[in-house]
């Protein structure tokens, strides 16, 4: 558990960790570099680099926290990668629908794996899912997650590296869009993200602007129209269950 400096959550819980990268949208991750930097200065749940781990012991963390959390799962990692079991991905469910009170973020580029399994959990009101969709050539995880049980869906465009027209946005209820930062982040065009923000209001979809990225994504800002966009869907706050 940590506290996030990410703009559209409050803190990160990281059931797995470790990844592989499998498009574009990988070039640059982030959780890679910061995996190096948590091993190099002897972080035991980070001792064997970006390899993927379960952690079993985290699985008992979200219990602990006494006031309501909004929750991304797996910062530093990614769910539905082809190798976490089943069941492990079971147990983190588990977790989740017995922790009502917390909204929790689950963020995947394996969209394929979602669908594949979907049917297999519990979709509590408390578990948002999302997909990473970068460019066009991956618009296909939009698809995937609609066909999905989850009740609140999401779309994470960052770091947004081509123009995403004319996306199917039914029955998603929000889109988050960023830019990529770092020493050598690929550019995003200003009208990219405003034909975004086009399409989700006529969708009548959440729409959230992160960042404009860069190498100082701070003073690049997030200021978009003369104005700052955080909608969301409604997290709803249910009473924590007692055992």
């Amino acid at each position: 558990m940590a506290q996030s400096s990410i703009e559209w959550t409050e803190m990160t819980w990281n059931p797995t960790t470790g990844c592989n990268k499998i498009s574009a949208g990988c070039k640059y991750c982030y959780a890679e570099v910061m995996t190096r930097r948590l091993e190099a200065m002897g972080i035991e749940k980070y001792k064997d680099g970006f390899q993927l781990r379960t952690h079993e012991d985290a699985l008992l963390t979200p219990y602990g926290w006494k006031s309501p959390k909004i929750v991304f799962v797996n910062s530093m990692s990614d769910l539905f990668h082809k190798d976490v079991p089943l069941e492990f991905i079971k147990k983190v469910f588990e977790t989740m629908n017995n922790c009502p009170q917390h909204t929790f973020q689950v963020l995947t580029k394996r969209s394929d794996i979602l669908l594949e399994y979907h049917k297999e959990f519990n979709w509590t009101h408390n578990i948002w899912m999302g997909v990473s969709v970068e460019d066009a050539r991956v618009k296909h995880r939009i698809d995937d997650l609609r066909k999905t049980n989850a009740r609140v869906k999401f779309l994470s465009c960052e770091p947004l590296i081509g123009p995403l027209p004319k996306m199917n946005l039914k029955k998603i209820d929000w889109v988050i869009v960023g830019g990529e930062s770092g020493r050598t982040p690929r550019p995003m065009e200003a009208d990219w993200v405003l034909d975004i923000q086009d399409q989700c209001a006529k969708a009548k979809t959440a729409f959230f602007f992160k960042q404009w990225g860069g190498t100082n994504k701070k003073k690049a800002g997030r200021v978009l129209n003369g104005k700052t966009y955080d909608q969301m869907p409604p997290v709803e706050h249910a009473e924590a269950m007692t055992f």
